[in-house]
């Protein structure tokens, strides 16, 4: 590890990685933190899009691979004291890496390029954690992309990097999209739009999922709005065969996931 260690909290470097942790500052440099090491492990994958790293004596222990992928790579690694990597971390116990990263998000033509089967489309949905794990599990059932609308959370949020557990890095994302033409995109490139939602009639035992499918799921607290709903092409809620009152969001967007893969790969 090149250099001496980073002691200096308002050091130059140590500032410029830190602002990153502001959405404004992310958007002005298209830059974002991603900590922890299989984060960092996933974005190391890919070319180009890891630019620095940060890592404390004990994490350049712990993940001698990383480092010495980074080094062999050319990328700048920085060996940073326990106070500085604190600064730089966006939880309460630092893992002690973490990278400094260009965004990675695509336009929505690109990101359904080609002939894709399942997309996600995250509308009005504001808590990182939840927005990550759609993302974890988007990812984990085959999904062609993940679009967030531009009333959602920011994908590049710290705690929604964390969540995804490196996803972010292994799917096309786009962010920004207004809903309306982000579903007429959808339905034009043969996907049937689906709403996810605790009012629908159907429920997911009563719709054929085997063809092309784009998920709509929406905020956490209240759903999604009667202007939503209205475009999709149909309103599906996931059954509750318990006493349960309701799923979560993270939680229902992963069974309708998984059901619309499933379905799509039953001969």
């Amino acid at each position: 590890m090149a250099g001496s260690e980073l002691t200096n909290v308002r050091s130059p470097r140590v500032k410029a990685a830190r602002r990153l942790t502001k959405r404004a500052f992310r958007e002005q440099d298209r830059k974002f933190l991603a900590e922890g090491p299989q984060a960092v492990r996933e974005a190391l994958k890919l070319d180009g899009v890891t630019l620095e790293l940060f890592s404390t004596a004990e994490a350049e222990l712990r993940h001698p691979e990383l480092i010495t992928e980074a080094t062999l790579k050319g990328i700048p690694v920085h060996r940073a004291s326990g106070e500085v990597m604190s600064e730089l971390s966006q939880t309460v116990t630092p893992q002690g890496l973490v990278a400094v990263c260009r965004l990675v998000h695509v336009p929505l033509d690109e990101a359904l390029a080609g002939e894709p089967r399942l997309v996600a489309l995250l509308a009005h949905v504001r808590d990182p954690g939840n927005a990550g794990t759609v993302m974890r599990a988007a990812d984990a059932a085959g999904a062609d992309a993940v679009v967030f609308t531009d009333a959602s959370v920011d994908p590049y949020n710290g705690k929604c990097v964390r969540a995804s557990v490196g996803s972010l890095f292994h799917l096309p994302v786009t962010i920004g999209a207004p809903v309306r033409p982000a579903v007429r995109q959808l339905r034009e490139r043969g996907l049937r739009v689906l709403a996810a939602d605790g009012a629908g009639k159907r429920t997911l035992d009563d719709v054929d999922l085997s063809g092309p499918t784009a998920w709509i799921f929406g905020n956490e607290a209240w759903g999604l709005p009667e202007e939503i709903l209205t475009e999709a092409d149909d309103v599906v809620r996931v059954p509750i065969y318990g006493q349960a009152e309701s799923l979560n969001l993270a939680t229902a967007a992963a069974v309708c996931l998984y059901s619309s893969a499933r379905a799509q790969r039953v001969p």
